[in-house]
């Protein structure tokens, strides 16, 4: 279903998708905490050839909330975003809430922004089902999933990278994927 699409993920995102063995094309925007939007845009205007899929989580996306309006502005048809919305920073650990939790309808914001399309889901079957056709949607769309987020685990043994880890592993994946892009061309 991803095909030759790039993926920038965040925080929790980045963990998941390390879990899975997600390859290139790949890039995370950690530890720019509410850039992968950002990041993503700048790859969807240089790469209008590649679908772009952002997966951002919701704390991140209210860090920056004008790279909505920011992706809006330049309409990239090959731009997918979507929120995992668990209502909650640094999940599974200390899960602390994330502001305006009961106020904030990212979609509406996304819609209101000028997105093409904007949807939110809090049924995995339902997400599921609409997947294939919000990817063959023309972008920018953004689809937001709610989701209850892990145990937090008071006290936990956390081993996060460090900041200037983080920037060393996002420059080399950075690089990593300006090579595999390369490699690949337009195919």
């Amino acid at each position: 279903m991803r095909g030759g699409a790039i993926l920038v993920a965040t925080m929790g995102a980045m963990g998941a998708f390390d879990q899975l063995g997600a390859a290139q094309p790949r890039i995370n925007s950690v530890p720019l905490m509410g850039g992968a939007a950002s990041i993503g845009l700048g790859l969807a205007i240089g790469r209008p050839d590649r679908r772009v899929i952002v997966v951002d989580g919701d704390a991140s996306l209210l860090m920056q909330l004008g790279g909505l309006a920011t992706v809006a502005e330049r309409q990239p048809r090959n731009f997918h975003h979507f929120v995992i919305r668990n209502g909650t920073q640094f999940s599974g650990f200390s899960n602390l809430a994330t502001p305006a939790e009961d106020i904030v309808d990212f979609a509406a914001m996304a819609k209101a922004a000028g997105y093409r399309g904007a949807s939110s889901f809090s049924d995995a079957a339902a997400f599921s089902e609409a997947l294939p056709a919000i990817l063959a949607e023309d972008g920018p769309i953004f689809t937001e999933l709610r989701v209850t987020p892990p145990p937090p685990i008071p006290g936990a043994n956390t081993q996060f990278e460090i900041p200037p880890q983080q920037f060393v592993r996002m420059g080399a994946e950075a690089v990593a994927l300006s090579a595999w892009l390369a490699e690949r061309g337009n195919d």
